[in-house]
């Protein structure tokens, strides 16, 4: 069996769990040596036997960003000849995906990663492109052999975004970890390079500045814990620069009133991040929309007990007392998932984050059950498995 899977993000570039996803997925297939496993990524020449890079079309130069993915899109789905199922992953790929689906008959499977309809702020970043990435995951969706959710929370999400979806055709597949690469690596003299002291009690958050990571609620909750405690931000790649000036600004206003406060904006290799998760006392995701939620599985790995919002995917990999605390969140029904009371929300992460940083000792040990919770559950081999069932499924082999 010929999988061609197609994505936006594939190393060396990744910026988010989805392309965490498509590469350790892709990893775990071929290890299998029972499928031919074919690449098709965005951007320039990789040496990766198997993998096809597709760059920006020079004729769309300088049309809108969404206007130029649908050309990178089109060359993808040309490539895709003799595959047996295309699967893509977010609607970066979604329109490669239906569109070589339809040309050579096969299956196309889809990964659901996040929605348009719960990023309405993507219309600040898009523009008029917001309304043309919406109708072409639309499409997709409605279009697709199969869709693969990353949980049991984002399959509700889309069969409540996309009602004309077939339920039977959703089917969940979980995220994994590699909890041989992410584990406890434990090396002062990186985190103290990095200005980071690994003598204190610090909470870590890692992930992109975007609306759906609500790292200004975690800025202003920031400010009601306890003086000791630290606070690392490793937070780059902002949407759009009126997010970015509103973080830098909740930072400016943190810093005046307390120390402690690390932002490291650039990207950092795994092994410094490791470093990092190790010498940190609890993990924060105060997400307002996290389909599943790697960096969760990520810091669980790395023995960290996690505090998370409770929406979406994240309590399928986040136990409330078991691996963590679950921060609870009424939102609002208008797509954005915006707290219905903000200062709410902000003050009730407070206070989760107070509390896993008053009992050190609790605290790991609510880690080292994260660790086995990830190893045991969230295996990318087993995963492999699984999407190859829906493979199987669709084909009959």
């Amino acid at each position: 069996m010929r999988i061609d899977i197609l994505t936006k993000e594939y190393p060396p570039s990744i910026y988010g769990g989805a392309g965490v996803h498509v590469a350790e997925l892709t990893r775990a297939l071929r290890a299998r040596g029972d499928t031919e496993v074919w690449v098709h990524a965005f951007g320039g020449p990789r040496e990766e036997e198997g993998t096809t890079s597709h760059p920006d079309l020079p004729e769309l130069e300088g049309t809108n960003a969404a206007l130029a993915t649908l050309g990178v899109d089109l060359t993808m789905a040309a490539r895709c000849g003799g595959a047996d199922i295309v699967h893509s992953h977010t609607w970066y790929a979604n329109f490669a995906g239906h569109v070589a689906g339809l040309l050579e008959g096969v299956p196309h499977v889809l990964s659901a990663h996040s929605l348009e309809p719960m990023r309405p702020w993507k219309a600040e970043q898009l523009g008029g492109g917001y309304r043309l990435s919406s109708w072409v995951e639309r499409t997709a969706y409605e279009g697709a052999a199969a869709v693969i959710a990353v949980s049991a929370g984002m399959r509700e999400d889309i069969l409540r975004a996309y009602p004309s979806v077939d339920p039977d055709k959703v089917q969940v597949v979980h995220n994994g970890i590699d909890a041989e690469l992410w584990r406890p690596r434990e090396d002062p003299d990186v985190v103290r390079e990095l200005g980071i002291d690994p003598d204190r009690p610090t909470v870590v958050f890692v992930g992109r500045i975007t609306r759906q990571k609500g790292l200004p609620f975690l800025l202003r909750a920031a400010g009601q814990l306890p003086p000791e405690v630290q606070l690392v931000l490793l937070a780059g790649a902002p949407d759009t620069p009126e997010i970015k000036a509103e973080v830098e600004g909740l930072v400016e206003g943190l810093r005046a009133e307390r120390d402690g406060v690390v932002w490291i904006s650039q990207m950092l290799p795994r092994e410094q991040v490791t470093a990092v998760l190790a010498a940190a006392s609890v993990f924060v995701c105060p997400s307002v929309y996290e389909p599943l939620g790697i960096v969760n599985l990520e810091a669980m790995a790395c023995e960290l007990p996690v505090v998370a919002t409770a929406t979406g995917g994240i309590p399928e990999v986040v136990l409330d007392g078991e691996t963590g605390w679950l921060v609870p969140i009424e939102q609002k029904q208008d797509g954005t998932g915006t707290p219905v009371d903000e200062d709410r929300f902000v003050a009730d992460l407070a206070a989760a984050l107070t509390d896993a940083v008053s009992d050190l000792e609790r605290a790991r040990r609510l880690g080292l059950a994260g660790r086995e919770r990830a190893v045991e559950s969230f295996s990318w081999d087993t995963i492999a498995e699984r999407t190859m069932e829906v493979y199987r499924g669709l084909t009959g082999s």
